[in-house]
């Protein structure tokens, strides 16, 4: 069995989506739709930069996007018949809801340009804060969180595989985890470089905008099943899904859980479509399991030969 997988934010760089650009005719067209559909040249920023207008969020979470499903379009391959299930790391999973049909292309484009603003928009820059927490179990990060919480907010925020969690809250929260973490065993514990504390209870404002969005948009069933971030299960059900992606916005990612899980259910095969970030993670999960990462033109080549 076969899951296709999709990169969160953090995997954006300058040149992304370039080369493939430059090779597939497909991947300009896709690159095309998505800046008709945002009134904006995202493909140009994303080939040129600058890296800091490229990292904002409202610009970071299309970009990946674009390029992830670029990667897809230009392999030619359907996801139904090829892939058993698909999941996506935060706003990865609006890209695997548009790979497997449940969401048109400018329709994921236009949901994550709001979804950025949204989540920059709910907290002031320099209330919140992110940390990641490496070397230490999600029992862990969960003690660090309760203990440095001290009447703000700090929860778990991406439980992304044995030896990496990261943490979000209220910037002071944050900074008294870093201490106790080493405490507690933790090997490492750094600030994240991002601008608001995304997947906690502070991105309340921007869980109310997506679901006032999603439920305006057009969304299908998908065609194979999508394991969903807060539940670490697989849903095929359109208002199911819907419900999901507003829970996603102030929840926990459940990554580690859900890549154990598809593999529970059979998958030895992860394809990672336009990044490197997921398959080291899902290794680090599922040892055994197959994981192949798909860039550039030889790794679609690559990859149609083999399947």
């Amino acid at each position: 069995m076969r899951a296709f997988i999709f990169p969160g934010q953090g995997s954006q760089s300058v040149g992304m989506g370039k080369a493939l650009a430059e090779a597939s005719q497909v991947a300009r067209e896709l690159f095309g739709e998505v800046d008709e559909a945002l009134k904006q040249n995202l493909s140009r920023l994303m080939a040129e930069g600058p890296i800091e207008e490229l990292t904002l969020t409202e610009n970071a979470q299309p970009a990946i996007m674009a390029n992830a499903l670029a990667t897809l379009r230009t392999a030619g391959i359907e996801v139904r018949g090829k892939a058993d299930f698909v999941a996506g790391h935060s706003l990865g999973e609006y890209t695997a809801l548009a790979a497997a049909g449940s969401l048109d292309v400018a329709t994921t484009a236009r949901l994550l340009k709001l979804r950025g603003l949204a989540m920059q928009q709910a907290v002031p820059v320099g209330q919140g804060a992110m940390a990641a927490l490496l070397g230490a179990s999600v029992e862990i990060a969960q003690a660090v969180a309760d203990e440095a919480a001290q009447g703000e907010v700090c929860t778990v925020a991406n439980d992304n595989d044995p030896s990496q969690v990261v943490i979000s809250g209220h910037r002071g929260a944050i900074e008294r985890a870093l201490e106790i973490a080493k405490l507690k065993g933790a090997k490492r514990a750094l600030l994240l470089p991002v601008s608001a504390p995304f997947h906690s209870p502070l991105m309340e404002p921007a869980a109310r905008a997506m679901e006032q969005a999603l439920a305006d948009a057009a969304l299908t069933n998908p065609s194979v099943p999508v394991y969903a971030n807060v539940t670490a299960a697989p849903v095929s059900d359109a208002a199911e899904i819907r419900r999901l992606l507003v829970e996603q916005v102030t929840g926990m990612v459940r990554w580690r859980e859900s890549v154990a899980a598809m593999a529970e259910a059979g998958v030895t095969h992860f394809v990672e479509f336009g990044g490197k970030v997921l398959g080291p993670m899902v290794k680090r999960i599922a040892p055994d399991a197959k994981v192949s990462s798909i860039v550039t033109m030889d790794d679609i080549d690559a990859l149609v030969k083999e399947i």
